[in-house]
């Protein structure tokens, strides 16, 4: 009866999802003057890189089980001030060596809270009674172009990078400590855990196995995650060495993908609440191939573009859906489950671009995008797994999370 009603703790998680994508936003605006600070390569670069992507994934699988033992109310502000603080770290760094560890505490923190955050969203889902994690991931997506346009605001005036990462660090936790009161409280979360799950023996959650169920979301998370990190990281390369587009030019297929990207998961949960997260996933997976298919046989540049665009439309509304399934298999352990699939998501992320690239010697860049378009096609066939197994309900109405 004395519950903080759930639009308060749905606006303090779109805070955290704004400020992660903002954080992340402003360390890749600024990694020109991190790295000309430092004095790398871009090769020793793209070696530290990997630092920052296993300090995510050990920050993802470490807080997963501390999520569910501890509550997302405390580990939440826990992940997101340590991100926060850890952003200025690379600005200090003057060699390889500090750079490499400012990085791994800065994936850390990344790490932790987006397992945290992703949990707390689940439990703000499942209060609500109806799909809301897509427009959570919108607001990421929206964060990282605030911090784009605050970045190139930023370094137009001529403001050192020290100074505004420290500063962006400072406002980060100033923003941690006024969102966090509005997070839902532990025995809420749990409350609304067993309500939704009544006839589910959660003891000992902390011990069991992962559910093949979930292992299943995680490959399919890691396929699609994948596929997102070849557009982040040759779709400009594409218009620009396969149709010979301007550099200006060719920087509008990634914006034109980030741009469907975030439309599309603004979208999105109406059209799950209304046909179900089976049909978002086949669908979309399924617009996705052919928005990919027709960029890479595209001869001309306009239709590059609208394959681009097509391709970001299809895959915005796909990875949430396997957050939201996964959290919701066994609300006892949702921050393990959510764990595994943001894991190996976030491993298909980062192997985009390490796939593509072997390829292109092989064959021409557009003719390596078949890769990510058959497992878009995977995808699409196998998006039943989705659907909860007969007899238990997974997705709450809103009747019985009110009750």
């Amino acid at each position: 009866m004395h519950r903080r009603p759930p639009s308060a703790a749905r606006l303090a998680t779109f805070t955290f999802f704004a400020l992660n994508g903002f954080v992340l936003g402003m360390w890749i605006v600024h990694i020109p003057a991190v790295e000309q600070r430092t004095g790398i390569t871009h090769a020793t670069l793209g070696w530290l890189l990997l630092l920052l992507g296993a300090g995510a994934f050990i920050g993802m699988q470490v807080c997963g089980p501390l999520t569910d033992r501890l509550g997302a109310r405390r580990i939440v502000p826990a992940g997101a001030a340590l991100c926060s603080a850890a952003l200025v770290l690379p600005a200090l760094a003057t060699d390889a060596w500090t750079l490499g560890g400012a990085l791994f505490v800065l994936g850390l923190g990344n790490g932790c809270l987006d397992v945290a955050m992703n949990t707390h969203a689940v439990h703000v889902e499942r209060a609500y009674g109806r799909p809301v994690m897509s427009a959570f991931h919108a607001v990421f997506s929206l964060g990282g172009v605030g911090a784009a346009l605050a970045g190139a605001a930023a370094i137009g005036w001529g403001w050192g990078i020290t100074p505004t990462l420290t500063g962006v660090g400072a406002a980060g936790l100033l923003v941690t400590a006024l969102a966090t009161t509005a997070l839902l409280p532990p025995e809420t979360a749990t409350a609304t855990a067993t309500a939704t799950a009544p006839d589910k023996d959660t003891s000992g959650a902390a011990g069991r196995r992962t559910p093949r169920r979930v292992w299943a979301l995680a490959v399919l998370a890691l396929m699609l995650m994948l596929c997102e990190g070849v557009a982040n990281d040759w779709s400009v390369l594409h218009l620009k060495d396969v149709l010979d587009a301007p550099a200006a030019t060719a920087a509008l297929a990634y914006g034109a993908f980030a741009a469907a990207m975030t439309v599309g998961r603004l979208l999105t949960d109406r059209l799950a609440a209304r046909r179900g997260p089976v049909f978002v996933v086949r669908c979309g997976a399924g617009l996705a191939a052919l928005g990919l298919s027709a960029a890479a046989l595209s001869p001309t540049i306009p239709l590059a573009l609208a394959g681009w665009t097509l391709f970001g439309i299809g895959l915005s509304g796909c990875v949430p859906q396997f957050f939201s399934a996964a959290g919701h298999i066994d609300p006892e352990a949702s921050g393990v489950n959510v764990s595994r699939v943001a894991g190996l998501g976030y491993l298909g992320m980062l192997a985009g671009p390490a796939v593509i690239g072997p390829l292109t010697h092989l064959m021409p860049l557009n003719l390596t995008f078949f890769l990510p378009v058959a497992l878009c096609l995977v995808a699409a066939a196998t998006a039943g797994v989705l659907r909860p197994a007969p007899g238990t309900r997974e997705q709450p109405s809103p009747q019985t999370a009110s009750a």
